[in-house]
């Protein structure tokens, strides 16, 4: 999304795009490195000149009041809870920053209780979704974004007020394709040192697909999971699709 969103405000300036990596051309707010001689997030983000991009995982509970001072606009990406397990116990395993997730089962475990870094995924997800219609927020899908990205870049660039032609979205979409980031190096995060992302454990650019989890959940596994979820998520409102 931090691609997508870059390209549109620079009107599809592929050039520009590239004159920094994403990490720092769109400042994580939660990123602390120290004793890593590098900017915190927000003290990057402080060295922006305004409009600003910013990337955070922050639940809604806990985003700076600032922002819905200043009325920020604010695109929020979920995505269906399966792959998202799947994907953020690949992440951590390679992410030195965050704890070990420990085995398949563990995480499996440990996911369904909401004890993995910045807590429940269902709480994250409906604290957004109930958020969504009170402020600037665009609620964005992972899934149609797989399914139909230039129709949803046409609905991202309109949230930002943006204006563009069919060949600059057809710019930014090619660009923000799956396979044409893995081989950027300002998006791929190749530029971090294999202590802080370890990319011989697992790429940064893993799959980008709907459906993963069919590899690596057990049966019995799934019965569990579709049972808490519907518990959870059980008149909320939020339709995932699972598969595509």
């Amino acid at each position: 999304m931090q691609e997508i969103v870059d390209l549109i405000m620079l009107d599809g300036d592929v050039e520009r795009s590239m004159r920094a990596p994403c990490f720092i051309k769109v400042p994580f707010l939660e990123l602390n490195p120290k004793p890593m001689p590098m900017q915190s997030g927000v003290e990057a983000a402080d060295a922006l000149e305004s409009p600003r991009l910013l990337k955070t995982h922050f639940p809604v509970d806990l985003v700076p009041p600032s922002f819905w001072e200043k009325n920020v606009k604010i695109i929020y990406v979920a995505r269906n809870a399966k792959d998202c397990l799947v994907s953020y116990y690949f992440f951590q395993k390679m992410n030195k920053g965050l704890p070990d997730p420990g085995t398949w089962d563990e995480y499996f475990s440990a996911f369904l209780a909401g004890k993995v870094p910045w807590g429940s995924w269902f709480d994250h997800v409906t604290g957004w979704w109930k958020a969504k219609d009170k402020h600037q927020i665009l609620f964005a899908f992972y899934e149609d974004l797989i399914e139909n990205p230039k129709s949803e870049i046409r609905k991202i660039a309109k949230f930002l007020g943006k204006d563009l032609t069919e060949e600059i979205l057809d710019i930014v979409h090619h660009h923000t394709t799956f396979d044409i980031m893995k081989d950027n190096p300002m998006a791929n995060f190749s530029a971090l040192p294999s202590f802080v992302f370890d990319q011989s454990v697992s790429n940064f650019m893993r799959k980008g697909k709907v459906g993963d989890w069919k590899n690596h959940f057990l049966v019995a596994q799934n019965i569990v999971f579709d049972e808490e979820y519907k518990k959870k998520m059980e008149g909320i409102g939020i339709n995932f699709r699972t598969e595509l």
